[in-house]
Order: structure tokens, then sequence, then C-alpha cells
């Protein structure tokens, strides 16, 4: 699909109804597109669907798939048939609503109160916290830089603590630039230049690890944010400080205790946005972020397993109220962002945005949260046991495999709730003696992905560099859990819960022991003289 907002007319125009002879409006008509296609609308590059194998670099599916065991929550998930069916109800109410209402106004009634169904999920109904909605969150980076210097008033120094765990994007993102050759909008754009009136920006990247891959201490990680936020701000500078609450590795920096600290001692010259793309952060600690005064990212494609893309920010009530008086921010957010994405409440800033429709952004997240509302439908102590279970399950696993190592252990918040125990497992990849580099991970990633004859496709988390020099020389691959797996333990027939759980995590080890095939040596091609020989 080369448009990725607006479908194909040929396809529309197939399926779009006439009334009166008059033809309906084109945007009206795109709803009427093929809903996988409508799902891989309305993003980057990174939907695009390959022809040739009806998924997309993720290798994940517009349609469900279930016979294909995924474990790819740290990086995507192909829908399922529960989000489906939801994304698919949300369409059919929105098609007949539109045609009696208008449809730019039943849109943006729809994406008001998706708000507010987020909202609930995540425990803040009552509160005044306002949510932004973004195709990524690598766009949702780009929203809290804007935000964070309308409120900071003026040039900010972006401050990115774990840069080496996370999302590829962000050393674009961090500098205000393009973070792909095509935006949201479809708006053909140079990645690695300047977002109008955005960038370009200073940014500072803080590492996990050293040269050599080893996890720095949680102590000299906090002793380096401290003292250089009290650098830059002494120098005159503003600064957004990004801290990391669960990285591609499942780690988070600085502590609590760091970034209350720097809260408290500088209010008004820096802003902390706290990245929890990975969504394994419990809705108590997304509470006391927000009472804090912090932006927070998040996505509804990662652990809670709906489909890529769905990102939004959550902006506090203290910031909320300075915000509804802004009539601008960058202009070139107008290739990422449309007028819906925005509270009603803030008017003045919603007028610089078009009030065209993203429908596969909103379909993503009509999935999404329907995930969700499963999740939290399963009682909160089931699935603070299934993921326990879950966990210590996958680890043994991983253990008991000669060519795999699990990385050091995942340090977890205070109060982590369900999440106390690490949901994302990182393990390095033996042979012959030698951890393998990150081309080598690669592909291995892409032969599980592909499958073969003998064995289905099935999806873990894409590679992280973990070390060496230029720190791909050794990668990581990951399992994880996700909220699909402790639902779908749950949804079992009475009392056969831990027999579902079982084969969750037979279909682990199958994967594991596959990897332990793929890493045998391969045989030698033979030559046809060789094969007349061997006859």
């Amino acid at each position: 699909m080369s448009n990725p907002r607006s479908l194909p007319r040929t396809a529309a125009d197939r399926h779009a109804p006439t009334d009166m002879g008059l033809r309906a409006p084109s945007p009206l008509r795109d709803l009427f597109a093929p809903l996988g296609q409508l799902l891989s609308c309305g993003g980057d590059a990174r939907l695009d669907i390959d022809p040739a194998t009806g998924r997309n670099a993720y290798g994940c599916s517009p349609t469900p798939t279930p016979e294909v065991a995924s474990f790819s929550s740290c990086t995507a998930t192909t829908i399922s048939q529960r989000g489906y069916e939801a994304a698919e109800r949300a369409r059919t109410a929105l098609m007949s609503s539109a045609m009696l209402h208008g449809l730019i106004e039943c849109f943006d009634a729809r994406i008001e109160a998706m708000r507010d169904d987020l909202k609930a999920l995540l425990g803040l109904a009552r509160s005044d916290v306002e949510v932004v909605f973004a195709a990524s969150g690598t766009d949702a980076q780009l929203q809290a830089l804007a935000l964070s210097r309308a409120l900071l008033g003026g040039e900010v120094v972006t401050l990115i603590v774990a840069a080496d765990q996370t999302g590829t994007g962000t050393v674009h993102t961090a500098r205000g630039q393009h973070f792909s050759d095509r935006s949201t909008n479809d708006c053909k754009v140079a990645k690695g230049a300047p977002v109008t009136g955005l960038g370009p920006v200073h940014s500072l990247a803080l590492r996990l690890r050293d040269a050599e891959g080893r996890l720095r201490s949680p102590s000299a990680i906090d002793a380096e944010v401290l003292e250089t936020v009290e650098s830059l701000v002494a120098q005159g500078a503003r600064v957004m400080l990004e801290i990391m609450d669960c990285s591609k590795l499942g780690l988070q920096a600085p502590s609590d205790r760091c970034t209350t600290e720097i809260a408290r001692r500088w209010p008004g010259r820096v802003q902390i946005v706290v990245d929890a793309c990975q969504m394994r952060i419990g809705r108590r600690r997304i509470a006391r972020c927000l009472a804090r005064g912090d932006l927070v990212l998040l996505t509804g494609s990662k652990y809670y397993a709906g489909p890529a893309f769905s990102g939004a920010l959550l902006v506090p009530p203290r910031l909320g109220a300075q915000i509804d008086a802004l009539t601008q921010l960058a202009p070139g957010l107008a290739d990422y962002a449309s007028r819906s994405d925005w509270p009603l409440r803030w008017r003045g800033l919603r007028e610089q945005f078009s009030a065209a429709p993203n429908f596969g952004q909103w379909l993503r997240w009509e999935a999404a949260l329907e995930e969700m509302r499963a999740y939290y439908a399963v009682p909160d102590e089931f699935r603070r046991a299934a993921l326990r279970t879950l966990s210590d399950g996958i680890a043994k696993v991983i253990a008991a495999s000669p060519s795999l190592t699990l990385l050091p252990p995942q340090p977890r918040p205070e109060h982590g709730g369900e999440f106390a125990n690490p949901s994302i497992f990182g393990f390095t990849l033996t042979s012959g003696g030698a951890a393998l580099s990150l081309a080598q991970c690669r592909a291995i990633h892409a032969a599980l992905r592909e499958g073969s004859p003998d064995d289905p496709p099935c999806l873990i988390g894409q590679p992280v560099g973990w070390g060496g020099p230029g720190h791909d020389a050794v990668a990581a691959l990951r399992i994880c859990i996700s909220a699909r797996h402790v639902v779908d333990a749950f949804a079992a027939q009475p009392g056969q819960a831990q027999h579902a759980i079982d084969r969750i995590l037979g279909d682990a080890a199958r994967i594991v022991a596959r990897l332990e095939t793929l890493l045998l040596p391969q045989p030698a091609p033979t030559t046809p003289a060789q094969d007349r020989h061997a006859h």
C-alpha cells in the first residue's frame, strides 16, 4: 500500500455506498476498504505490508494468526481475533453514525470517548489527566518534546537515560529530527533533518552499559543523571529529562529517589518524560509519575499486545492547565498528528492540525483497548500468579539451554505490583564458543520468523546490541510475556488454567529448541560432481 494515510481509490470505490446517485465523501469511502488494509495505514514505513509475505517489517500480519507462537511483545505482536473483532465493531458503528451526523464530528467524538476509555483502564477515570494520541511511541516522543519546549519556555536540552536500550528513532526525536523518510501523514521528509519549529535540539545520551557491555550500577547511573542535570541547569539550560521505566531488556533508570529529587529541586527548569512505552508498569506507578508532574509515554502495542503501532502521551493536570492557553506548537508536527489526536479542550492548539481522520491509528487503538479490557477483567490475584509462574518457567527454559545465556537479573522498581517479576527475558547465543553478533542474531531472528516446512513461524523480540566495539559485537534476543498470555490462561476451561500456562511454556521451550537447531553447523552445499559420487 503506497499511501499509509489515504487508501487507494480503486479499492474503496468498489465498496463505497451511493445515496440518491451521489458518491459518499472520500474519507467515508475509505472506511469500506478491507479491515486489514485499514489497520496497516496511518503510520510510517514500518507498517507497510510486504505483498510477498503479507506481513510488516516485524513479521506481523494485519489479520489474526493464532497458529503463530508469539513472544515478541517487546517489539510488536500480530493482532488477535479479539482485537480484530473489536476494530470491526468500531468501524461498523462509525459508518452508521457518520452517514447520519457527519464523519468528522463523529470521529472526533469517538476519539474523545477513547481518551476516557484509556483513562478508566489505567485507573485515572476521575482525574484531569489528558491523553494525546499518536501513531507510535516514537511519534509521541516528538509531541513530548514540543510540549516540553512550550512549557519550559524556549530552547531545551534533551537528556536521554538508557539511550542504548530505547527505540532506534529516539536518537532523532531527541534532537527534534524526522526519524524516517516518510511521516505518519504520508509526507515525504528527510530522515535526520529538523522537524520545522522543533529542531535542531542539543541532546545528551546516558547509557546503561559500559563499553564492554557490562551493566553499570544503579548508583553510578543516578549520580551521572543528577550531576548532568545540575550542570545543565547551572549553565542556564532548560532540560527535558527522558527517563526509562522499562527498557528493551526490562531495565529501569534512574531510580525513583533520583527522579523525585530532580523534580523537587528544579521545577520549571526540568520537565521529566517517562518512557513507559513497554507498558510493563503498574497503574499505581503511572499515577505517581503523573502526580509528580511527569509526561508519560505509553503504547497499547507492547505488553498489552495490541497491533503495532498505537502510541499516546499522558499529560498531568498541572501541565494541562498551561497547555489550555497554547495556540501554536512546532508547525512540523502537522506532518505527524491530526486534530483529533489532541483533546477537545485544547481548542486553540487543535486548529493548527488537519481534521482528516487517521483511521489506522484509531482502529489499532480500538483493538489495543479491547486487549486492555480483557486483561483487567482478569482478577488481580490471578494476573500476579500467572505472571510469576510464566516468569519462573521461561527463565528455567532458557537456563536449561546449553547455547543460551540469560542476561543479568532485571531489578524492578519498588511497588512493582504485578510487574515485580521480569517479563522480558534477554539472552545471548553462543556457537562454537563465541557469542553471536548483532548481524548473526538478526539472521537467526529472521529464520524463526519465516519458519520452515518442519517448523512453523514464531515471533520473539528483535535482537538488541549488547556490547563490544560499536555495541553490536554481541547481541541479545528476547522472549517476552504479554498480557495476552495471561488472558489466554484465564480464559481456559475452569480448572484448566495451569494446563494453559503449561502450553505457553511448551511453546517457549519449542522456540528454544528451534534456536538450538539453528545454531548447529550447517552442512556445506554439495556440487553436482559430489552428488554423482555419492550415488
